[in-house]
């Protein structure tokens, strides 16, 4: 029992203390960042950046750890808020992760970042990755960043798997324009009720205003 790993240990309390009860021990928490257990280093990043002490360095290793789940964590947070030119960089980077969830986590940030610079890569996830919930991801980020250069690639994913079609339905909603209007109206015939429903939720642009 004492080598129980879903048992808190003393150094898992002492973090979770750190970021909850308004203090921390800068020399505990960045000795963490360094333990060979994904649990600590996520605590330790958690228990810093609640506290805004997380340095530039620090959360560029969180992009490279080798836990997809720290990794995740870290694009949780940094979508919270940054304007580090090399964070960035490091959550577009994080477009091609190998984990999916980690992909899904850099879409979701870019789109809390309202980083244009990111625009053209996501339209990539839109188009070429396998997993579905990235490209629903990445269309979301789409959606929220408004750029016109997205709407090709969104059109696209009119054609892909149901729920990434009712995505992109959404996504269109931040554009105008007769080609966004003419795609909303063809997917009005969508085979899936969730996307005839979404658009009829959105009374898209081409709805008639009334006199």
């Amino acid at each position: 029992m004492a080598n129980d790993p879903t048992l808190a240990s003393a150094l898992h309390l002492t973090l979770l203390r750190a970021r909850h009860l308004g203090g921390v021990d800068l020399e505990v928490a960045r000795r963490a960042l360094h333990s060979t257990e994904s649990r600590d280093r996520v605590l330790a990043r958690r228990a810093l950046a609640h506290h805004q002490l997380l340095q530039r360095d620090e959360w560029l290793e969180a992009l490279g750890d080798d836990s997809p789940e720290a990794r995740r964590d870290a694009l949780e947070w940094i979508a919270r808020g940054t304007s580090d030119e090399r964070v960035l960089d490091g959550v577009r980077a994080s477009l091609d992760d190998a984990d999916p969830l980690v992909c899904e986590a850099a879409c979701f940030a870019l789109g809390e970042l309202t980083d244009l610079q990111s625009v053209e890569a996501l339209c990539r996830v839109v188009r070429d990755h396998d997993d579905p919930r990235c490209r629903e991801a990445a269309l979301g980020a789409l959606g929220a960043l408004g750029d016109e250069r997205a709407v090709p690639a969104i059109i696209e994913a009119l054609n892909d798997k149901a729920p990434v079609r009712r995505r992109a339905v959404v996504a269109l909603a931040a554009f105008e324009g007769p080609e966004v209007d003419a795609a909303l109206e063809r997917s009005r015939d969508d085979r899936d009720w969730q996307v005839r429903t979404a658009i009829d939720q959105l009374n898209p642009h081409g709805v008639e205003e009334s006199d």
